[in-house]
């Protein structure tokens, strides 16, 4: 089943340690927009940004529909939050 869900993510161009995701998966409901600025709030929040509270180096979350950003802490390897993002995700979705 997992050759359904696509994951793409890219780095902002402007805005340093900025991740942008994109998915084919319902992140949140449509036209919704959900900003988390801490791990709490993540905790406090929906489904999926609860899910991705156990992903370490996350500073801030935004989901809206099948897009994602996150920022990560400086100290955090890119491609590392990126596979560990796209993993949480996948098994949320399996």
């Amino acid at each position: 089943m997992s050759e359904y869900i696509e994951i793409e993510s890219e780095a902002d161009e402007d805005e340093q340690n900025l991740i942008h995701f994109f998915t084919n998966l319902p992140l949140t409901a449509k036209e919704r927009e959900e900003s988390y600025t801490s791990i709490d709030e993540m905790l406090e929040g929906s489904a999926v940004a609860q899910a991705l509270a156990g992903v370490d180096g996350i500073v801030t979350l935004t989901l809206s529909e099948g897009d994602m950003s996150i920022k990560k802490e400086d100290d955090i390897d890119e491609y590392a939050l990126i596979a560990d993002v796209s993993a949480v995700i996948k098994d949320f979705f399996l």
